[in-house]
C-alpha cells in the first residue's frame, strides 16, 4: 500500500523522451539557430539569456561554439546537445511562396509519417502540411492565404467566361468569331496562375508515383483547357464529330470555374483544418510568460518563463498563474487546476503540496521552488501526448487507405471508358460529349474526403478529450475504449487517494487515546515512512505537545523503537510485538476490527506493555463510488480489484465499492497473467493503475489507462491517461470514444457514398433514362464540397467531447 505513496504527484517526469526535443522548439527556437557563429556564442541555447563573449561556460558541438549563462545550462546542453540546436531550414516549396517560422515541422494530416521543416505539400496526397504542434502566434496559413489570393483576384474573369459561354447565341452577334478567342484570354490566368499549383502537385504526383486528388484534378482540368485551347487555335484538326452548329465547342469555362471552385473548397477546408489545433492553441495559451524570481539576495525580478532553472524560488501572488512545475514552500492558497485536470473546484494548497505550471492561483500568495521546466511540466507533456495521438492513424482508417491506394487509377480507367464509350457510342457531337463527361469523372471523383474521413475525427477528439483531463496516446485506443467490457482496477492510488491519511486511535484500558497518539507521533518524528507522516501531522493538527525521541531505530517492514520522555517505546506490526516479547492479544478484536474497514494498524507498546493502537488508512477517492457507478452503466459489466495490499484490507474496500471479485497481495506478474487470462476468454480488457508495478499490465490490456498521479512508467506504459487520477474520466473517454466512432463511421460512409453515386453520375450512366448529364461545373462543387463537409461534421465532435465531463 505504502510503496505509492512516495510517488504522489511524481508523474510529470521524463516519459516521452522520443519527444521531448520538439516540446522545447516554441520556447528555445532563437536560441541555437542563430545565422553566424558568434551570434550563436552570444546567446545561451538552452535559456536563450544573452551571454558575455568570455563566458568561462562553453563547448563546442558540430564545428560550432556555444557559450552558456551558467554550469546548470552547461551540463543540460552536454546531455542533449541536439535538443538545443536548431535543425537547418528545408527549402521552401513553390507552391506557397511564403517561408515558415524558423524550426517549425510540418505534417501531413493524412499521411503523419511525413515530416519537414517549414511548410509545403505532401509528396503522398498532396495536401498542404500543417504544423505538427500549432504555435500560439504563428499567424495565418501561409497555404490558407496563397489559396484565397489564387480565389479571389482571378475570379472575376471566371465570371464573365462563364457568362459568355452559357449565353448561348445571345453575345454572338456582338463577338462573332472572336468569342472563343475571349474565353481564351479570360480563362488562361485562371488555369495557368489561379490553378498553378494544382498543376505542380499534379506533376508531383505522377513524379512520385503517388496517385491522388491532385493527379485527378490536373488530368480534368488540363485536358478541358488543352483541348479548348487547340480548338480555338486550329479547328480543322478536329473532325466532324467534335462539331457542333459548325463549330468545334470549346469548354475554357469549364476549366475555369473547376480551379475556382477547387480554389474555394481549399479555402473553406484549410479554415476549417486550422479550428482542428485548436485545443492544442488553447493549452499552449495556458502557460504564463514570465515569472517573478526571488534571489539569494532578497530582491525579486521579473524574468521570461525561459529563464527559470529547476531550484529557482519564484513568488506567485493572488490571481496569477503558476509559472512551472513545482512544490510550495511557503504560504497556502486555492489553486483552480480545472483547465488541465477539468477538476471544477479549485484544489487547497500549502506547504509540501505540489503545484502545475499553467494553473490559476485564487487567493493567498504563494512562494514556490521550480521542479519541472520547459518539456518536462505537465502542460508540455500534456501538449506532446495531444499531438501525438492526432497524428497517429485509425484502425479504422486502414480500410480507407486501402481502398484510396487503388482509387484514382480506376477513376482514371472509368474516365478513360467514358470518353471512349460516349466517343464510339454517343449522340453527336459523340467526342465532345465523351470529353465533358470524361473531365467530370476525373473531377468529381477526389479521394480527399476518403482520406480525411478519421484522422479530422482524431484530431478534434483528442484535442478537446485534453482539456477535459483525458489524455489518449493515439488512435487505436479511442477505437477500442469503447469495446471494453472488464476493467481491472489497481486499489492504491486509483481507487483509494494513494497516501495515507489518519484513521483512529484505540487506548488500552485505562490508558488515554491522546496520549497513545501523542507517545506514537513523537517516536515517529525520526521516520520518513508516509504512515509516520500521517501520524505526526494528526498529532500536530490536535496541537499535542510532542517530544523528541532518542535511540531511535527502525526495522524495515515491521516498525520502530526509541526512547520519548524516557520511556523505551516499540511501534509497529505483530511481528514486532512477538519479536520484543510483548503480550498484544487483548487488542487483537480492536485491530481485526480496524482492518476489515481497510486500515493498516499499528501496535504501541511502552515499557514492554501494549498501550493501544494506532490506525491509518488510504481513503477511498470521494468520486470512486460515482464513477463505479457510472462504468457499469456504460457496459462494464465486470470490474476486479487487483492490488498488491493484503486480502483483508483489499476485501474491506472492495465490500465499500460492491465490487465482488477482489484480488490482494499480487504481484506485477500477477496481474499481467490476468489480463493474458481475461483476453484468451473474449474479453476485451481495460486496465486502471498508478504505480511501477501495475506498468506490465497496463502495457498488456487492450486498453492501459494510468492515473495522471501515478508515475512516469505507468503513464509511459498506457494508451489512455486521466490528469486528474478520477475514474470518471474513464466513463468520459469512453463516451468520447463512441462518439467519436460514430463520427468516423458517419464520414467513411459519406465518403464512400458520395464517390458510388457521384461517379457513374458523371459518366453518364443515368444519361439514357433521364436525359441529364453532369457538367464538369457542379462535379466541381460537388467535389469541393464533399471535403468541406467531412470536415464540418468533425468539427461536431466540439460538443460532444466538451460534454463528456
Amino acid at each position: 500500500m505504502h510503496a505509492h505513496a512516495h510517488h504522489e504527484h511524481e508523474h510529470h517526469g521524463e516519459e516521452h523522451h522520443g519527444h521531448a526535443a520538439h516540446t522545447d522548439h516554441p520556447h528555445h527556437a532563437h536560441a541555437g539557430s542563430a545565422a553566424t557563429p558568434d551570434s550563436a556564442a552570444l546567446t545561451d541555447p538552452v535559456c536563450g539569456m544573452s551571454v558575455k563573449p568570455d563566458s568561462p561556460h562553453h563547448t563546442s558541438f558540430e564545428g560550432r561554439d556555444y557559450r552558456f549563462c551558467s554550469a546548470k545550462c552547461l551540463d543540460k546542453f552536454r546531455a542533449d546537445p541536439v535538443r538545443y540546436v536548431q535543425p537547418s531550414q528545408a527549402s521552401q516549396p513553390a507552391t506557397t511562396g511564403v517561408e515558415a517560422a524558423p524550426g517549425t515541422e510540418y505534417t501531413c494530416p493524412m499521411h503523419p509519417e511525413v515530416r519537414q521543416t517549414g511548410p509545403g505539400t505532401c509528396p503522398k496526397c498532396g495536401m498542404a502540411l500543417e504544423p505538427v504542434i500549432p504555435e500560439l502566434e504563428e499567424g495565418e496559413n501561409p497555404e490558407l492565404a496563397d489559396f484565397r489570393h489564387r480565389f479571389w483576384w482571378p475570379l472575376p474573369a471566371t465570371v464573365l467566361v462563364t457568362v459568355i459561354a452559357m449565353s448561348g447565341g445571345v453575345l454572338d452577334p456582338l463577338l462573332g468569331g472572336a468569342r472563343p478567342w475571349i474565353e481564351l484570354l479570360l480563362a488562361t490566368p485562371v488555369v495557368l496562375w489561379g490553378g498553378w499549383p494544382f498543376f505542380v502537385r499534379w506533376a508531383q504526383s505522377i513524379a512520385n508515383r503517388s496517385p491522388n486528388m491532385w493527379t485527378l484534378i490536373g488530368t480534368g482540368v488540363g485536358a478541358a483547357y488543352g483541348y479548348s485551347v487547340v480548338a480555338t487555335l486550329a479547328p480543322g484538326v478536329f473532325p466532324e464529330s467534335f462539331r457542333m452548329g459548325g463549330h468545334v465547342a470549346v469548354y475554357f469555362e469549364a476549366a475555369a470555374v473547376i480551379v475556382s471552385l477547387t480554389l474555394l473548397g481549399q479555402v473553406l477546408e484549410l479554415r476549417a483544418r486550422s479550428e482542428t489545433g485548436a485545443a492544442i492553441k488553447a493549452l499552449l495559451g495556458l502557460a504564463p510568460k514570465t515569472a517573478r524570481r526571488l534571489n539569494a539576495d532578497g530582491s525579486e525580478e521579473d524574468i521570461p518563463l525561459t529563464h527559470v532553472h529547476p531550484g529557482d524560488r519564484l513568488r506567485v501572488r493572488p490571481g496569477e498563474k503558476v509559472p512551472v512545475d513545482g512544490v510550495v514552500l511557503e504560504g497556502a492558497s486555492a489553486v483552480d487546476e480545472s483547465m488541465l485536470t477539468g477538476e471544477p473546484m479549485p484544489v487547497s494548497k500549502a506547504t509540501g503540496d505540489k503545484v502545475i505550471g499553467a494553473t490559476l492561483n485564487t487567493s493567498g500568495a504563494l512562494v514556490m521552488q521550480a521542479e519541472k521546466i520547459g518539456s518536462q511540466t505537465v502542460l508540455a507533456q500534456i501538449v506532446q501526448m495531444v499531438a501525438q495521438a492526432q497524428r497517429s492513424r485509425a484502425p479504422m482508417q486502414r480500410m480507407a487507405d486501402r481502398v484510396a491506394g487503388w482509387f484514382v487509377v480506376v477513376v482514371v480507367a472509368i474516365a478513360l471508358l467514358t470518353f471512349l464509350g460516349w466517343g464510339l457510342f454517343g449522340p453527336a457531337p459523340s467526342w465532345a460529349y465523351g470529353l465533358i463527361n470524361a473531365v467530370a469523372v476525373l473531377i468529381i471523383a477526389c479521394p480527399c474526403a476518403l482520406g480525411l474521413a478519421t484522422p479530422m475525427s482524431v484530431m478534434v477528439a483528442t484535442g478537446n478529450a485534453a482539456t477535459q483531463g483525458v489524455l489518449f496516446r493515439d488512435a487505436a485506443a479511442i477505437e477500442n475504449l469503447r469495446r471494453v467490457d472488464t476493467l481491472i482496477v489497481d486499489k492504491t492510488g486509483t481507487l483509494t487517494e494513494g497516501r495515507p491519511a489518519f484513521h483512529s486511535t484505540v487506548a488500552a484500558p485505562g490508558r488515554e487515546a491522546d496520549e497513545v497518539l501523542r507517545l506514537a507521533a513523537s517516536l515517529d518524528q525520526g521516520s520518513e515512512h508516509p504512515l509516520a507522516h500521517a501520524i505526526v501531522g494528526e498529532a500536530r493538527r490536535r496541537n499535542l505537545a510532542l517530544s523528541k525521541p532518542d535511540d531511535f531505530e527502525s526495522s524495515s517492514g515491521i516498525g520502530v523503537r526509541g526512547t520519548v520522555d524516557g520511556r523505551r517505546l516499540v511501534l509497529g506490526n505483530t511481528a514486532l510485538m512477538d519479536e520484543e516479547g510483548i503480550a498484544w492479544h487483548a487488542l487483537a478484536a480492536q485491530a481485526e476490527a480496524l482492518r476489515t474497514e481497510g486500515a493498516s494498524v499499528m501496535m504501541l507498546a511502552a515499557d514492554g506493555i501494549a498501550v493501544g493502537l494506532v490506525a491509518v488508512a488510504d481513503p477511498v477517492k470521494t468520486t470512486t463510488p460515482e464513477a463505479l457507478a457510472e462504468l457499469r452503466a456504460h457496459g462494464i459489466d465486470r470490474i476486479i480489484m487487483a492490488t498488491g495490499d493484503g486480502l483483508t484490507t483489499a476485501r474491506a474496500v472492495g465490500k465499500r465499492l460492491d465490487i465482488a471479485e477482489v484480488l490482494g497481495e499480487v504481484k506485477p506478474k500477477d496481474k499481467d497473467d490476468l489480463v493474458a487470462k481475461l483476453q484468451r476468454e473474449g474479453r476485451v480488457v481495460a486496465m486502471a493503475g498508478d504505480g511501477i508495478n501495475d506498468a506490465p499490465a497496463l502495457a498488456r490490456a487492450d486498453v492501459g489507462i494510468a492515473m495522471g498521479t501515478g508515475t512516469d512508467v505507468a503513464m509511459s506504459s498506457a494508451q489512455l491517461t486521466l490528469v486528474k487520477g478520477d475514474l470518471r474520466g474513464i466513463a468520459a473517454a469512453r463516451r468520447i470514444s463512441v462518439e467519436t466512432v460514430r463520427n468516423m463511421h458517419q464520414n467513411l460512409t459519406f465518403a464512400f457514398a458520395y464517390n458510388a453515386l457521384g461517379v457513374p453520375l458523371a459518366a453518364g450512366l443515368l444519361y439514357p433514362f433521364t436525359g441529364l448529364l453532369l457538367s464538369p461545373l457542379v462535379a466541381a462543387l460537388a467535389m469541393s464540397a464533399s471535403s468541406v463537409s467531412v470536415v464540418t461534421n468533425a468539427l461536431r465532435l466540439r460538443r460532444a467531447a466538451g460534454a463528456a465531463n
